[in-house]
């Protein structure tokens, strides 16, 4: 995909990339191996070997900014869809993440004898504080099983490392769960960990705890913008409210849940907006003022979009969400984006995207097409458009061509009706969540 974008890398040395539609973009680095093609080095890629060789000869006011840097400071942009549904930078500073990490360390009980299985994303919060952070602030060991999940691998790493955690969302642990030999493995070392990234089946927390062993795991819940964890299980939350909650608020952080419309705080037991206030909070959206006043009220609340409800002893409830964000295997993915994408395929004259209940992945994709005049397209074809463009999964799993949208008498889509005609025409029931 970068190649198709920068194809002036085919000429262009390492560190010296000029390219027409990237043009900030000079150097890029890719993980290599020993078995890897040495020719990718002539494609103007730095191999990662290479840059660990440069040691200490890199640019001098690195060291020269460290010595200014502030808790406060931003340490990393993590990119998120918003609202609007493009991908907007959550900026986090060493205060969010490092503390964060602790915490939900504290929570998994981690000490420098356990050993983390860390199968989700490094480039996700996941992997990068739930997992990385998590570990480094306890003295705990990380274990990556593989680039990219694949369950045989988890489940051979963990009898290998006799790992005493492992990480995943919903969909890993079925994936492993489900394995045509899962029951070749030894578990029996684990304890802990984390389901989190989308709403946790309650039958799935159960299997993980009796057939893997995870009589400690954990469920957390938060969003990018905040750090991400916001409410988070303990290893000492009764089992019946670990598979049916998301905890309680953390440590040193407040959580209120507000009516939606006018603001004020619903009784134990109602449903309303989740909100999040204290040092998790994301210092703003990168380069962009407007956003962040949206997001972050002028008291320093975190508005979620989510809806929950928190009951008498403080155990909150993810019971949906006030946007149609869609959360697949999780991954959040936010319609407009996908609309837009498919609006520029010149046979589209309108689409409508939404989410429908999956099995496997909790959420699918599914787009409503309505076609320019004269025009043919057939779900492959839609697809075929899509491929190496977007996010593999981004692209629809289910496709519609039809004439119309069902509409108010005001013009505006009911999505919610596109949703419960893909319900009934595909024979779909809704997910039990925790």
């Amino acid at each position: 995909m970068l190649r198709e974008l920068a194809p002036e890398w085919a000429s262009s040395a390492p560190g010296q990339l000029q390219a027409k539609q990237l043009p900030s973009l000079h150097t890029v680095v890719w993980i290599d191996g020993p078995a890897d093609a040495p020719e990718l080095e002539t494609a103007g890629l730095m191999p990662f070997s290479a840059l660990l060789a440069q040691g200490d000869q890199h640019d001098p006011r690195v060291a020269e900014v460290g010595t200014t840097l502030k808790a406060t400071d931003p340490i990393n942009i993590q990119f998120t869809s918003g609202t609007t549904g493009f991908p907007k930078g959550a900026t986090l500073t060493h205060r969010n993440i490092l503390n964060n990490g602790f915490f939900i360390g504290e929570c998994m009980k981690l000490t420098p004898a356990d050993r983390l299985c860390i199968p989700v994303p490094l480039y996700h919060c996941f992997g990068m504080v739930l997992g990385n952070l998590a570990c480094f602030t306890h003295g705990a060991t990380v274990v990556y099983p593989n680039d990219g999940f694949d369950p045989l691998t988890v489940l051979q790493t963990v009898q290998a490392e006799k790992c005493t955690g492992l990480h995943g969302v919903p969909t890993m642990f079925i994936a492993e769960l489900d394995h045509s030999r899962f029951k070749e493995f030894d578990l029996s070392t684990l304890r802990t960990g984390i389901m989190a990234g989308s709403p946790c089946p309650i039958e799935v927390m159960k299997r993980v705890v009796s057939d893997m062993h995870l009589s400690d795991i954990t469920i957390a819940y938060g969003m990018t913008e905040t750090s991400p964890v916001s409410c988070q299980s303990s290893t000492d939350t009764p089992l019946d409210r670990r598979v049916s909650t998301v905890g309680v608020v953390q440590p040193h952080l407040e959580v209120k849940i507000v009516h939606p419309d006018t603001g004020t705080v619903v009784p134990p037991g109602e449903s309303g907006e989740l909100c999040t206030r204290g040092y998790s909070v994301m210092h703003g959206y990168w380069d962009d003022e407007a956003r962040t006043r949206e997001a972050i009220d002028a008291e320093g609340w975190m508005h979620t979009g989510d809806l929950a409800t928190m009951d008498a002893e403080g155990y909150v409830n993810i019971v949906g969400r006030i946007k149609d964000m869609v959360i697949r295997g999780g991954e959040n993915i936010y319609p407009r984006e996908i609309e837009e994408f498919l609006y520029r395929h010149p046979a589209v004259q309108d689409v409508q995207v939404v989410g429908v209940p999956d099995a496997k992945y909790g959420e699918e994709l599914c787009a409503w097409i309505v076609l320019k005049p004269g025009q043919a397209l057939t779900e492959s074809a839609v697809r075929d458009f899509c491929q190496g463009r977007i996010a593999h999964y981004k692209v629809p799993r289910h496709i519609r061509f039809v004439e119309g949208f069902p509409m108010t008498v005001t013009g505006k889509i009911q999505k919610f009706k596109i949703r419960d005609a893909m319900k009934e025409q595909l024979g779909l029931a809704e997910q039990t969540t925790a």
